[in-house]
């Protein structure tokens, strides 16, 4: 009797680990076919001009007679300490289907969403896509621009504050484009979209479309972009082609290159930049943006039509843990004089300071 015991003891045992043993196995294998992920960004940052003002110039009356001075680029442009923006992304990874939703908050992730209302204005992305097979992928929602060398989280980007050319072209797109792999490194994209930047609707019954043309290799990737589209109700077609490049030209240094061209009826810019970036230890790097932009004559978004900037951006990148802090240097000079010095006096050019903390997760 106690051997029939003891043996049954034994055969309940075996059968229940090898059941725990199934289960593992069947949890590993689903594990490997979708996922679900978290991760996100907070930042912040201190910004102080050298030649300009940094605080809101007032008369004897009270009345404001200036502003503090920032270049007219997107974002870190507050004088003092300031807030940037909490950066929260969910996604699943599926097998065939998945999807993204990218929430910001804060006065950075406000202007990226600006034409938006509350409550909306706090999604930066949110989208579904299916793998139709290996080759062709589609995407529906609202998504970030495939167009130019920066974006909008500053994680992704080396340097903090942001060029007239990424702030002047699209932030983001809704509608649905399709991703297609033509070998192991050339890729294509097609969209029909929305009016640039409308992403909760679409109010005047005009589309944009999209397209892409990507090359990816063993040390950098190349991508031309287009867009073409009425943005607005009685307006004619935007149309934008963008060129982003960029190679490993060694193990420690990086060579970025961005030239954009935009067009609306005779109005809007053209530009171009070099981001060499030299990476001097595991924590630390250092990387230059030299732009150059033009707004053409008929009219221009910045500073006016035919006003040229050129702007340098010298940006230390110092790595602890999650942690990364950017010491930045930034002058701006413009042809025009756009800016005042910090008598009230006009002056074609302005130089500032920035530093930025960016946790990662």
């Amino acid at each position: 009797m106690k051997t029939i015991t003891i043996t049954n003891i034994v055969k309940k045992v075996f059968f229940l680990t090898l059941f725990l043993s199934s289960l593992q196995i069947f949890a590993q294998e689903e594990e490997k076919k979708s996922k679900f992920t978290f991760s996100g960004s907070v930042d912040g940052y201190f910004r102080t001009n050298f030649n300009g003002l940094n605080k809101v110039e007032t008369d004897e009356f009270g009345d404001i007679v200036a502003l503090p001075q920032a270049p007219a680029s997107s974002f870190a442009n507050d004088p003092g300490f300031a807030l940037g923006m909490v950066n929260l992304i969910a996604g699943y990874e599926g097998e065939k289907v998945g999807f993204v939703a990218d929430l910001v908050f804060g006065p950075r992730g406000e202007d990226a969403v600006f034409a938006s209302v509350a409550p909306n204005n706090i999604v930066n992305q949110l989208y579904v896509y299916w793998n139709v097979s290996e080759k062709v992928k589609l995407t529906f929602g609202n998504f970030n621009t495939y167009l130019g060398y920066e974006v909008i989280s500053p994680a992704a980007n080396f340097n903090y504050s942001t060029s007239y050319m990424f702030s002047y072209g699209p932030f983001s797109h809704t509608g649905l484009k399709a991703d297609f792999v033509l070998s192991d490194k050339w890729s294509a994209m097609l969209a029909i979209m929305n009016p640039t930047d409308l992403t909760e609707f679409n109010p005047s019954s005009k589309y944009t479309l999209g397209a892409q043309i990507g090359y990816a290799g063993e040390k950098g990737s190349t991508y031309l972009n287009f867009l073409y589209g009425e943005q607005a109700p009685d307006s004619e077609a935007t149309f934008q082609v963008d060129l982003t490049t960029g190679a490993d030209i060694s193990d420690t240094f990086y060579l970025g290159f961005n030239a954009t061209y935009n067009d609306t009826d005779g109005v809007g810019f053209y530009g171009a930049a070099l981001y060499p970036q030299l990476k001097t230890s595991e924590s630390f790097a250092i990387g230059l943006r030299a732009e150059y932009f033009k707004e053409l004559e008929d009219g221009g978004p910045v500073y006016g039509g035919d006003v040229s900037t050129v702007d340098f951006t010298l940006t230390g990148s110092y790595t602890v843990g999650d942690l990364t802090l950017k010491p930045e240097l930034r002058l701006d000079s413009v042809s025009e004089e756009v800016f005042l010095d910090s008598d009230l006096d006009p002056t074609d050019n302005l130089a500032s300071f920035v530093l930025a903390t960016i946790y990662t997760f």
